[in-house]
């Protein structure tokens, strides 16, 4: 077991969704210089023969945004974790041209990896799965999606299309949970350090890992109730009383009204939240009957150059194992 903090987190990390409303400057707007600049680097890319995802960071110059995005790694790591870039000209990008901007903006902040055993780079966030099966993605339903974090770094979100109703994303801040907790709660602050196992790390079977990680004075998190809870059953560990009380509590504060941000993506959206930092979330939506109207997302996952070091307890994940080749 790592060590167990016991002093309150300050900074911008503990932010709470109250601030964040009254402070946007997490909201940064794409300049005309910084959408030329990816349209040139498109037009490059054409002229090269090069497409999604056979290129590289070289082979994709993005010009005014590649020089601001190493402010936005620092922001998402040693920030407040998370950061919305508005404006992407969605509409004006063919299929495999919005697939090619938005892997090129990937190259340029972090190294994307595999989404799957397929070794998809980009994930589509869409309802294409049975909500009732238990080892359905969340992701992949139109349901409540619970706080979580996914297993890499750096996880990106592009807005394609809304839903008919409904669909809000909401972010919580890791640091300002843990916060709550040692102030109110401080009798259940161990158990959130002891290792539980968690399905869905990128493994074959479920893997040890706490939900709080203190290490080289940084505090990390890794959650998805559902995943957690299914990881005890697959390897036979009943959750004990109180551990279904701290994770009753946890998601308590996470739903906070005044912890929480939420937030409604627009088309041309991208969302960058940092895993380790921050818990992301959605509410249920009511899609359209036409397919072609259906609310998609295209995700990112990246391994970041300038992630924390994590503790040995919390290894990190950073996507899927290269496909293996029969």
């Amino acid at each position: 077991m790592s060590i167990i903090l016991k002093q309150a987190i300050s900074g911008p990390a503990a932010w709470s969704g109250l601030d964040m409303a009254q402070d946007p400057r997490w909201i940064q707007h794409l300049t005309p210089e910084m959408i030329q600049g990816l349209d040139a680097a498109l037009a490059t890319l054409k002229e090269r023969g090069l497409r999604f995802a056979d290129f590289t960071r070289e082979d994709f110059p993005i010009g005014p945004l590649g020089q601001w995005l190493p402010q936005l790694a620092d922001e998402l790591e040693n920030g407040r974790g998370f950061a919305l870039l508005r404006g992407l000209p969605v509409h004006r990008y063919s299929e495999e041209e919005l697939k090619a901007v938005y892997y090129g903006i990937g190259l340029h902040l972090g190294q994307p990896v595999r989404q799957n055993p397929r070794g998809d780079l980009l994930g589509e966030v869409s309802a294409v799965g049975d909500p009732g099966d238990k080892r359905t993605r969340v992701y992949e339903t139109n349901l409540y999606l619970p706080y979580h974090s996914d297993p890499s770094d750096v996880v990106g979100l592009l807005c394609v299309r809304k839903a008919r109703s409904g669909g809000v994303s909401s972010l919580v801040s890791v640091a300002r949970i843990y916060n709550e907790i040692l102030v109110n709660y401080p009798e259940y602050l161990g158990l959130y350090f002891r290792l539980f196992y968690f399905e869905h790390l990128c493994e074959p079977q479920p893997s040890l890992s706490p939900i709080f990680s203190f290490h080289q004075g940084k505090l990390s998190c890794r959650y998805l109730r559902q995943y957690l809870e299914l990881g005890c059953e697959i390897r036979g560990v009943p959750l004990s009383r109180v551990e279904v009380e701290a994770l009753d509590l946890f998601d308590q504060i996470m739903q906070s009204p005044e912890i929480r941000l939420d937030m409604m993506m627009e088309p041309g959206d991208l969302q960058f939240a940092n895993n380790y930092a921050v818990l992301h979330s959605r509410t249920q939506f009511e899609d359209h009957a036409e397919v072609a109207l259906r609310r998609r997302m295209l995700r990112l996952w990246l391994k970041m150059p300038n992630a924390r070091t994590l503790a040995p307890e919390f290894p990190g994940r950073n996507g899927f194992p290269m496909p293996h080749v029969a």
